[in-house]
């Protein structure tokens, strides 16, 4: 029986079958879940090919509270992408915890409660960025430019599906 366990063990194993294991969704130096969102703390940063000084800038990010997805982490370097999946390695000091979100829409209605039938309180454009407030399974509470509201999850970049936040 044991050798049969172990048979199927390793065919699990070579077939790539076998699940991570938690520390594999966990930063390496942070042990905060991978990936996860942060944002532009600056409002210029240098993106490079490695992490490291010595590698090539790519290109520059120029837009502070940007949200950026982090997908490794190697000392005080992050890889990041935005949400045209263009990324590199930035510098850690560069980005910030606070959680935001890039309007996904031409036109994003925000709404006075999380039902689309509730009072529209704000209209957003495309590409704007604003502040997650907080997020439930299907919608996220979002600010911008001094008006605050609902929004599907869908409608923005910058929180994952199943995520929650208070």
């Amino acid at each position: 029986m044991k050798s049969r366990l172990g048979l199927l063990s390793a065919l699990a194993l070579s077939l790539g079958l076998a699940t991570q294991s938690p520390a594999a969704d966990r930063g390496p130096v942070t042990n905060l879940p991978l990936p996860r969102f942060v944002s532009m703390k600056a409002s210029e940063g240098n993106v490079r090919r490695g992490p490291s000084l010595t590698h090539r800038i790519d290109w520059v990010f120029k837009r502070r509270d940007m949200p950026l997805e982090i997908t490794a982490e190697h000392g005080h370097w992050r890889r990041v992408r935005d949400r045209d999946g263009a990324g590199g390695w930035i510098h850690y000091s560069l980005l910030s915890g606070v959680r935001t979100a890039i309007v996904e829409e031409e036109t994003l209605e925000l709404h006075a409660k999380p039902d689309p039938a509730s009072m529209v309180v704000a209209r957003l454009e495309f590409g704007v960025i604003a502040r997650i407030d907080s997020c439930s399974i299907d919608w996220c509470r979002l600010s911008a430019g001094g008006y605050g509201g609902w929004s599907l999850k869908t409608a923005i970049w910058g929180v994952h599906p199943g995520e929650t936040l208070d």
